[in-house]
């Protein structure tokens, strides 16, 4: 009994251990998937970066496009602004996330339609601008009015749901390292997204990812762009403060 009880002791002080520091999940990747995501060429989510970076220079409506702000290949964008996403806006009295910032500047500036929230445009909007991003250190700043939202989001993180009465926190914390059938649990970070899913073999926005994950645990999901998975998108983003982007990250 005493071997047990000293067993998870240690189990306990080496989950707190590896919560020093905040690790990607590219860290859990096998070598060949690793490899996968570090070639441009070999990466199967660049070719939505490459759709993405189309639609960027694409005319709207109105004979502008976003590279008629931020320049043919996006110079003029500033990497740590971006991630900086969630920001806070004044206008929306919450949240808003990059996608969101993308889609408000098309309708707003380009005279655009309206679209859904993770409309394939947009995911490949949102790749292509995190991609310019890529290797900048996470930054979300929730010291301000963003704090209530990420105070949501942590407690939708450690809530239970579903019919396995299991939590987000229950395979990114408390089981990181443990194998879950073939692949190691990582800490659930978000500086990847949007990524590629070799197991959907598509590439998935953030709240896509959250959906899937509801539906492993058998729990009905909240609809993408809701306020539950942006206060989620807070916490998450935030929890991975320092960490380089990834996107188009490669994860299973």
């Amino acid at each position: 009994m005493k071997a047990v009880l000293i067993a998870a002791l240690l189990c306990i002080s080496a989950a707190v251990a590896a919560w020093d520091k905040p690790v990607s999940g590219y860290a859990y990747l096998p070598e060949q998937m690793q490899r996968m995501q570090d070639d441009e060429f070999a990466n199967p989510g660049m070719e939505t970066v490459e759709a993405g970076g189309t639609l960027f220079r694409t005319r709207g409506y109105n004979g502008k496009s976003c590279a008629s702000c931020h320049g043919e290949d996006g110079g003029k964008l500033e990497p740590k602004s971006i991630a900086r996403y969630p920001v806070y806006s004044a206008a929306h009295r919450g949240p808003l996330t990059l996608q969101q910032r993308i889609s408000q500047c098309r309708e707003q500036r380009l005279d655009e339609f309206p679209l859904a929230y993770d409309d394939p445009q947009l995911i490949a909007l949102e790749a292509y601008v995190r991609h310019l991003a890529r290797g900048e250190k996470v930054n979300v700043d929730v010291s301000g009015p963003l704090r209530p939202w990420y105070e949501s989001g942590k407690a939708l993180y450690h809530r239970r749901i579903g019919q396995l009465d299991m939590s987000c926190q229950h395979c990114h914390d408390r089981y990181v390292d443990l194998k879950l059938r073939d692949q190691v649990l990582n800490q659930g970070h978000s500086n990847g997204f949007p990524a590629y899913r070799l197991l959907s073999g598509a590439i998935s926005s953030l709240h896509g990812k959250f959906r899937d994950c509801f539906a492993t645990l058998r729990a009905m999901p909240y609809a993408v762009g809701s306020d539950e998975f942006i206060a989620l998108e807070v916490y998450l983003n935030a929890r991975g403060n320092g960490l380089a982007i990834e996107a188009p990250g490669i994860r299973r």
